[in-house]
């Protein structure tokens, strides 16, 4: 029997205070960013250890990121939990 990985608490919708960087993390590992009217600005995979994240764009590009206190702090950016 295949046993699933369990979904970690991240998963979902995170967006900057003023919605134009939004990076929504799937369930299956995938992510998605929209930026401003660019709703697929960036897509690729990403892997969640504790509270550190870390992305692989599907062009090549790395990037990481902390959860902090229910925050994504990510390049530079400051992204809330949408609920």
């Amino acid at each position: 029997m295949e046993m699933k990985k369990p979904i970690h608490a991240y998963v979902g919708m995170w967006t900057t205070a003023d919605n134009h960087i939004r990076h929504e993390l799937l369930p299956h590992g995938r992510y998605i960013e929209a930026r401003g009217s660019r709703e697929r600005a960036y897509q690729g995979r990403y892997a969640v250890t504790g509270d550190h994240i870390d992305y692989w764009d599907d062009t090549g590009f790395t990037a990481d990121g902390d959860f902090i206190d229910g925050v994504l702090h990510h390049a530079g950016m400051i992204l809330y939990r949408r609920k």
